[in-house]
C-alpha cells in the first residue's frame, strides 16, 4: 500500500527473499514539477498498485537505481510505454529486452532539473546512483546502506548479525568486501552525497531513516 512520506513522496513495499532471508523491497514514487510521476526501483505491478499510483498522477519516468533493483521495471515499462526508462550502464546486458531511454550519468534529464540531484557512486560494482528529492529533502538510496532493523526470521537474524547490519544502519560486510573496485572514488562520491541537503533517507530494504539520517549514513561508512 502506498504511504505518503512528505510533500510529493510516497513509498510502497514488496516482500522479497534475499539469500533465503524474508525482507522487503521499497519502491519510491516522486511527483515532478509538471505533476507527472517518477518511480524509483519499481516493485511488482499489481492491479491494486497500478490503480493507487494512477490516483497520484501519470507515470512519466521509471528509474532502475542499480544493477540489481530492476526485476519488475520491464513490466512497468510495458504498461506505461510513454514513460522514460533510466538505468545504470550495463543493465542492458542483464535485461536485453528492456527499453532503456537514458543511462545514468549521461545527458541530464530535463524533467529532473531543479528538483532532483542524481549522484552516481563511483567505484561501486552495483552501479548505483542515488537521488535527492529537493522539495522534501529526501535522499533515495537502494543498496548503498541497509536498515532492516530486527528481523524475526531466525536465518535473517543470524545473517544480519554476522554481516554487521542487525538493528543498525550499516552496509553488509559481504558488500563491503566484494563490491568496491575503487574505494577512494567511492569515498569521494559518498562525500558528495553527504554534502547534499537531506533530512530523510529512503532505503531499498527496510523502513526509511526519518531522523539523524545524515549522521547515520556517515557512520555507516566510517570504515571507508
Amino acid at each position: 500500500m502506498l504511504r505518503a512520506l512528505g510533500d510529493g513522496v510516497w513509498i510502497d513495499n514488496e516482500p522479497v527473499s534475499i539469500l533465503g532471508m524474508r525482507l522487503t523491497s521499497t519502491m519510491t514514487v516522486l511527483r515532478l514539477a509538471d505533476g507527472t510521476l517518477l518511480l524509483v526501483s519499481p516493485v511488482r505491478l499489481t492491479p491494486e498498485r497500478r490503480a493507487a499510483v494512477g490516483e497520484l498522477g501519470s507515470v512519466a519516468h521509471l528509474y532502475a537505481p542499480n544493477l540489481y533493483h530492476h526485476l519488475w521495471i520491464a513490466e512497468w515499462a510495458a504498461a506505461f510505454p510513454a514513460a522514460r526508462v533510466h538505468a545504470p550502464d550495463g543493465l542492458g546486458r542483464k535485461q536485453p529486452g528492456l527499453r532503456i531511454d537514458r543511462v545514468h550519468g549521461g545527458s541530464p534529464e530535463p524533467a529532473f532539473a531543479g528538483l532532483l540531484d542524481e549522484q552516481h557512486i563511483d567505484g561501486f560494482r552495483l552501479g548505483e546512483s542515488v537521488l535527492l528529492y529537493r522539495p522534501a529533502r529526501t535522499l533515495v538510496v537502494t543498496d548503498l546502506v541497509q536498515n532492516v532493523g530486527h528481523p524475526e526470521q531466525r536465518w535473517a537474524r543470524f545473517y544480519t548479525r554476522a554481516m554487521g547490519f542487525y538493528g543498525r544502519v550499516a552496509l553488509s560486510r559481504i558488500i563491503r568486501w566484494t563490491s568496491f573496485s575503487d574505494r577512494a572514488a567511492a569515498r569521494r562520491s559518498l562525500d558528495a552525497v553527504l554534502a547534499l541537503d537531506f533530512e530523510r533517507i529512503i532505503v531499498g530494504h527496510g523502513p526509511p531513516i526519518e531522523s539523524g539520517a545524515k549522521a547515520a549514513l556517515s557512520g555507516a561508512f566510517s570504515w571507508l
